[in-house]
């Protein structure tokens, strides 16, 4: 079921949360959580708000949220402060009788939204036909649980912008091209820095199903999804071009969701966790021009004050889905728990979740 099918069976905030005063919230969900203790498991991505965030049991990345659902077993419910494919990422990995939750159903991702499972078994056929049996998928963690099952289904894993790197690696081991779902900057950005040039790497494009390549079709081993992330697409080289000119000794610290120019002229690129572990081991009084998710780099902003921080991109707002999950939504979820009527479970069909376990597996073999 598509998140926009699941938005039309799905109860929206019922009205009297709207009107709640903060202080009355926090108070319930703290009570909550106390009342049910290890019986609930809340986990927060980064880029979540603070007024959620801080209730998190634990915080992280992709990576880091997939292994910690993969590794808790205690809980009964797992409310998820993420977006639908970290949920779904979530209940694929938890046991039969966990229960995951997603507070807010409007919490998804656009990048995730741009491969569909019917896009992508077509490409797949055309791309056999072209090149062979010669490919192994891989697609980013930010894509939905078909797609992740479609790559298990074919040899493939899963990535996280943690681990790219290796698994790009052990993929190109396994077949001599590699199919790149859905963001192509990551999959660009990851290849070129282990020594594949631009022309041998091809885009797909799903919409007009053709490849777009500037050196020989033969000599393709990295093939793109023309697919991208919304947020981190809006860092440019203006935006450096500015830092470079207005802020003396910035360094410039960027997400490799980020287009190739921006990560080749940036003086560092990793993922979310790397982003937070360079600005905790900089040196006090350090300046920092930050390419990544608001929420995110005004967390450190407040953090860090030894440090001048701001992001590279001034007029930048947080992502609007992953920005969704607020305070009344999770009390209200909570609330639900409570009441015996628990509202917008995340569950993935097990013909699904079959293969997307094995897809996120491979990832986590190769994570340890």
């Amino acid at each position: 079921m598509s998140v926009l099918d699941l938005l039309k069976t799905t109860a929206g905030l019922p009205e009297r949360y709207r009107s709640l005063p903060e202080a009355e919230m926090i108070k319930r969900v703290e009570a909550i959580k106390k009342q049910m203790g290890d019986k609930l498991y809340l986990p927060g991505h980064h880029y979540q708000k603070d007024e959620v965030i801080q209730f998190a049991d634990d915080t992280g990345d992709s990576l880091k949220l997939a292994q910690l659902a993969a590794e808790n077993h205690q809980a009964e419910y797992i409310v998820f402060c993420g977006v639908h494919f970290m949920a779904e990422t979530a209940d694929i990995l938890s046991a039969p009788d966990q229960t995951v939750i997603l507070p807010d159903m409007r919490a998804g991702c656009s990048m995730a939204d741009m491969a569909d499972i019917h896009q992508t078994e077509k490409a797949w056929d055309i791309l056999q036909d072209t090149f062979g049996d010669t490919i192994l998928p891989l697609t980013y963690v930010n894509s939905t649980a078909s797609i992740k099952s479609f790559v298990g289904k074919y040899g493939g894993a899963t990535v996280t912008s943690s681990n790219a790197n290796a698994m790009v690696e052990w993929a190109l081991q396994q077949k001599e091209r590699i199919l790149f779902l859905p963001d192509q900057h990551l999959g660009r950005n990851t290849a070129y820095a282990l020594g594949v040039p631009l022309d041998e790497m091809a885009v797909w494009d799903p919409i007009e199903e053709t490849l777009e390549c500037s050196g020989p079709v033969e000599e393709v081993k990295i093939i793109l999804w023309k697919g991208h992330c919304s947020v981190h697409e809006k860092f440019t080289m203006e935006n450096i071009r500015e830092v470079w000119e207005t802020m003396l000794g910035a360094q410039v610290l960027v997400h490799p969701e980020c287009t190739f120019d921006v990560v080749q002229a940036a003086d560092l690129s990793g993922s979310t966790k790397f982003i937070i572990d360079t600005i905790e081991k900089a040196p006090a009084g350090s300046v920092w021009a930050i390419g990544t998710e608001m929420n995110l780099v005004n967390r450190l902003i407040n953090t860090h004050k030894d440090k001048k921080i701001v992001s590279l991109n001034p007029n930048m707002c947080p992502c609007l889905t992953m920005n969704r999950i607020d305070l009344p939504h999770l009390l209200w979820a909570l609330e639900s728990i409570v009441g015996g009527n628990v509202v917008n479970a995340i569950k993935v069909d097990e013909g699904t979740a079959h293969f997307a376990k094995i897809a996120l597996d491979r990832m986590l073999e190769y994570s340890k």
